[in-house]
């Protein structure tokens, strides 16, 4: 399975699915859980979908949370870069070293990469992100408290696969599904999104064939 480069964990825990911790830690700490793939899409509340009423502009993304100068797609390509990124003084990456793992691609111009929100904005605000609160979409869409809700990836992948959910739409590298499907299946038990009956079922396929594929995630 492929891993990403650690980012910093942040979020309080909310006890939303009984699935396992990863350790006794303290009430005030975050806790990781981990279940099997295919557990952890049987954990995904089934919901049907609703559009109604998404605008883009409801999830305010690519903003500069810390207030150290580099913004949310800046943070990513930093943290993902394989060899040490140059960066201007207004925190612009020109250089660096990027694997798009969705086509098994290497990139050294970060103008051909995209940062994917493996749960796009969209599917968000249909799996429940639509009765949040503005701060919680913000949140939502700069995520850098897990590995799996951003990535960068190729332009071409990440605009194929727009706001597609895994029952239209998967890598291009097969060798990368099980761990999209993972990402995916972490990122809505994280954010205690839904998932409708087509994608469950696209999902439960997928799990089947990978084996020992494992979802980890803190819940916010």
């Amino acid at each position: 399975m492929i891993k990403m480069t650690a980012r910093a964990l942040v979020g309080a825990v909310l006890a939303l699915l009984p699935l396992t911790a990863a350790s006794s830690a303290q009430a005030d700490e975050p806790v990781t859980r981990y279940a099997s793939l295919y557990d952890g899409v049987e954990a995904l509340p089934l919901a049907a979908e609703s559009r109604t009423g998404y605008q883009r502009t409801s999830f305010k993304h690519w903003v500069d949370a810390d207030h150290d100068g580099c913004n949310t797609r800046a943070e990513v390509l930093i943290a993902e870069s394989r060899e040490r990124p140059e960066i201007d003084p207004k925190c612009k990456i020109t250089s660096g070293r990027w694997f798009s793992y969705y086509d098994g691609v290497t990139v050294t111009d970060p103008k051909g990469l995209d940062i994917d929100h493996i749960v796009p904005l969209a599917e968000a605000w249909d799996s429940g992100a639509s009765q949040w609160t503005a701060a919680r979409r913000e949140a939502y869409a700069n995520d850098l408290g897990a590995d799996r809700s951003l990535v960068a990836v190729t332009a071409k992948t990440n605009r194929s696969k727009a706001d597609q959910d895994p029952a239209s739409w998967l890598p291009p590298l097969a060798d990368a599904r099980c761990t999209y499907a993972a990402d995916w299946v972490s990122t809505k038990l994280r954010w205690g999104l839904t998932a409708d009956r087509t994608e469950r079922t696209a999902l439960r396929r997928l799990a089947a064939g990978c084996g020992h594929t494992h979802v980890e995630y803190q819940p916010v």
